[in-house]
């Protein structure tokens, strides 16, 4: 016998119909691709390494007179140096933040004060 008389069966829930917002699945090939971005050629790479016998071999060379080293040790460099620029101007953004913070909170106690 069961507990609450068969009350509390729960009715079966018919299957949900998923509507899709968008219009685009009603274009054609050619209006998906200019709205969707889907005409973006045919994919193109450069290596400048071989690979041979399972392993990615780097081309050792020069190439237009400097060393590909060089190269890499300079742009390396110059990375690091935007680096702590960037650090750096983050530092005085977040110093200066903070002093204003400390000078509204300053303004609010002085005008509550006054009240």
């Amino acid at each position: 016998m069961p507990l609450f008389g068969g009350i509390f069966s729960p009715k079966e829930m018919p299957p949900w119909k998923s509507a899709s917002l968008s219009n685009l699945h009603s274009f054609d090939r050619s209006t998906q691709e200019v709205e969707l971005g889907l005409d973006y050629g045919i994919p193109t790479m450069n290596l400048e390494n071989k690979f041979e016998n399972g392993r990615w071999i780097a081309e050792t060379g020069i190439s237009g007179g400097v060393d590909r080293r060089e190269q890499l040790e300079e742009e390396n460099s110059l990375l690091q140096l935007k680096v702590d620029i960037l650090l750096d101007m983050f530092s005085e953004t977040t110093a200066k933040s903070l002093l204003m913070e400390k000078e509204m909170d300053a303004w609010k106690s002085v005008s509550q004060r006054r009240k």
